[in-house]
C-alpha cells in the first residue's frame, strides 16, 4: 500500500559529502509544493553491507539481513523516490549501486527522479543511473536535473554547500522535475 510518502535518497557515504544537505534542500522544495511528505534517507544510516544477501533479489524478497529488510520496506512503501547523487569519476558512487542492487522487485514500476550534482552537473552519472534503473523497470521522469557545483566548492573538500544560493539558478528546474515525479506517481 502506498501512502503519500516519497523518499529522497542521499546517495553518497563519503566523508565531507554534500548529498545529505542537497537531499534536504530537494525535500524542502518538494514539501513546499504540498504534494506529500518527502523523507530524506541517508545511505550511510542504512548500514547495507556489500552483497550480503544469499538470495537473488529479482527472484525473492526473503532477505536475511535486518538492514536489507528495512531498506526493502522503505522502498516498497514509497509512492516515489528522488535519488540525489554526486558524480564521481564520471559515474555514481558504489554505495548507491549497492543500495540499488540489494533490491529488485521493490523498484519495479516505482516512479523515480534522479538529481545529480558535480562540477559538470553530473550528467554522466545521471545517464548511467537512467540506464540501470530503467533496466530494472522503474518509471523515470523525463527530467534529470544536473546541479553544477562551483570549482571552489569542490576543491575545498569540506562538505560545505548552500543549495539555496549555490543552485539558485537551477531551483525552478528542480521544482519542475519534482512536479513531474508527483504527476508520474499519480498515474499508478
Amino acid at each position: 500500500m502506498h501512502i503519500n510518502n516519497y523518499l529522497v535518497i542521499a546517495g553518497s557515504t563519503r566523508p565531507n559529502r554534500r548529498s545529505p544537505v542537497i537531499a534536504q534542500w530537494v525535500a524542502t522544495l518538494a514539501e513546499d509544493l504540498d504534494s506529500g511528505s518527502f523523507r530524506v534517507v541517508d545511505l550511510r544510516d542504512l548500514n547495507l553491507d556489500f552483497d550480503n544477501e544469499p538470495g537473488i533479489p529479482a527472484v525473492s524478497t526473503a532477505y536475511t539481513s535486518p538492514a536489507t529488510r528495512n531498506w526493502s520496506e522503505l522502498v516498497s512503501g514509497a509512492k516515489g523516490i528522488v535519488v540525489v547523487t554526486p558524480q564521481y569519476n564520471w559515474g555514481y558512487p558504489a554505495s548507491l549501486k549497492n543500495a540499488i542492487d540489494h533490491l529488485y522487485l521493490e523498484w519495479r514500476d516505482k516512479p523515480v527522479l534522479i538529481v545529480t550534482y558535480g562540477g559538470h552537473g553530473g550528467g554522466k552519472c545521471g545517464a548511467q543511473l537512467r540506464e540501470v534503473l530503467g533496466g530494472m523497470g522503474v518509471r523515470l521522469t523525463d527530467a534529470t536535473p544536473g546541479l553544477r557545483l562551483a570549482r571552489a566548492r569542490i576543491e575545498a573538500n569540506d562538505g560545505q554547500v548552500d543549495p539555496g544560493s549555490d543552485f539558485a539558478d537551477q531551483r525552478d528546474e528542480v521544482i519542475a522535475a519534482i512536479q513531474m515525479l508527483v504527476a508520474l506517481s499519480s498515474t499508478e
